[in-house]
């Protein structure tokens, strides 16, 4: 996250951080390390992933 990033690839980057971890997680649920996760830690992440994207396309931040 370098500081010559505008608000807008900030924003794309972490909506993309959390897209990727929440799937990744849920997806990966029947390994072993994934399947020690309580559900409710599965449940956040695809949550801030929701929460991520909505706020993208809702009112994406052009400005800094």
């Amino acid at each position: 996250m370098g500081p010559n990033l505008s608000a807008l690839e900030l924003q794309q980057r972490r909506c993309g951080l959390a897209v990727a971890l929440g799937l990744g997680c849920w997806l990966l649920r029947p390994l072993p390390p994934f399947m020690w996760l309580p559900g409710a830690v599965v449940g956040a992440f695809l949550l801030w992933a929701a929460l991520e994207l909505a706020g993208l396309l809702w009112r994406p931040q052009r400005w800094h």
